[in-house]
């Protein structure tokens, strides 16, 4: 191809972008000028510059309401620009997380933190943002910072805790946690901090689900429950583990986690007629739960039936492609 060949086909390329966008930013520019947002354009237009960006705000807000999420990060950066103001910072940055952009979200939430360093949605917001970038360091960090700036900030010891337990680093995950509900004891810290007990064997685990099972009175909650099974399962105390995972599904019999974990502890038990039937119940509750296959094709492989073995293995891999004891499961049995 010679150069004037090659020039001429960026030409058009170009030419048909710039197209493309002119096209768009019409539509866009339609939208705007038709119900319900024409009167808050019209005002725009009319207005000075000062009224300017609580328009746009309120136009904003009506465009997330009808999730137009990139009109409105648009008008929120606007506002933002015209009157950089602690609610309009706290709604662009999660605009912009919405549409795509968290690195634009957390480099605006960074800038918020300066310039509002009394307003803590900021740095929970930033936290959030920084762990869904898996971006760890960094948020442990602020967390750090935030507990620096006041140790009794129970929000930062509890999300601190999270992420250490997402980082397997189970003790100081424990001792975070334990100071969020010192400091905040209220049911959710307890239930985080029952289950990273019952993961490891502490009987805490137990009197922390049984205090919120006290103030039960309509004996509706099933997490505690749970959570006491973890626990008698991993003491191998499997009569109890059975018990509490009947009383998750007779409370709610839609509950698949109890249906499974009631199933592997049947399998333990090497029950596994019994455990293919709580197992086949996950698949009933939900037709697009892998661990409910892998673990049926793990009951058929160790009765001798390789080939149905096969067939619930490669219906796990199926619904979660990176599921990887079924697919080394299918490698042994090939």
């Amino acid at each position: 191809m010679n150069k004037l060949s090659l020039l001429l086909i960026v030409g058009l390329m170009a030419a048909a972008c710039n197209g493309h966008d002119s096209n768009a930013k019409e539509g866009e520019a339609a939208v705007l000028k038709k119900p319900p947002y024409a009167a808050i354009t019209d005002s725009i237009h009319q207005s000075g510059k000062d009224d300017k960006a609580g328009l746009y705000y309120r136009r904003a807000e009506l465009l997330s309401r009808n999730n137009l999420h990139e009109l409105a990060a648009a008008d929120f950066f606007k506002a933002w620009q015209l009157h950089p103001d602690e609610p309009t910072g706290l709604r662009y940055a999660a605009t912009l997380n919405i549409i795509g952009q968290p690195q634009k979200a957390i480099r605006l939430l960074q800038d918020c933190r300066k310039k509002f360093p009394g307003n803590a949605n900021f740095s929970n917001m930033l936290g959030d943002l920084y762990q869904q970038a898996g971006e760890t360091k960094q948020a442990l960090q602020l967390y750090n910072d935030m507990l620096l700036a006041d140790s009794l900030d129970f929000e930062a010891w509890y999300e601190k805790g999270l992420l250490l337990e997402r980082a397997q680093d189970t003790a100081s995950a424990l001792e975070a946690l334990r100071k969020a509900y010192a400091l905040q004891p209220v049911r959710t810290y307890a239930l985080e901090l029952a289950h990273l007990y019952a993961e490891n064997r502490n009987s805490a685990a137990l009197e922390l689900c049984d205090a919120i099972l006290r103030k039960d009175s309509a004996r509706e909650l099933i997490d505690p429950l749970f959570i006491k099974g973890i626990y008698y399962s991993n003491t191998g105390q499997y009569k109890q583990a059975i018990t509490q995972f009947d009383s998750c599904i007779r409370r709610d019999w839609k509950f698949t986690d109890a249906h499974l974990e009631k199933g592997i502890v049947l399998f333990h038990e090497k029950k596994y007629t019994e455990a293919g039937e709580a197992f086949q119940m996950t698949v009933k509750v939900s037709n697009t739960f892998p661990d409910g296959y892998y673990w049926l094709g793990r009951c058929f492989e160790v009765t001798g039936h390789r080939d149905e073995a096969a067939l619930y293995y490669q219906q796990a891999l199926a619904l979660d492609k990176d599921f990887t004891e079924a697919r080394e499961a299918l490698k042994r049995l090939k």
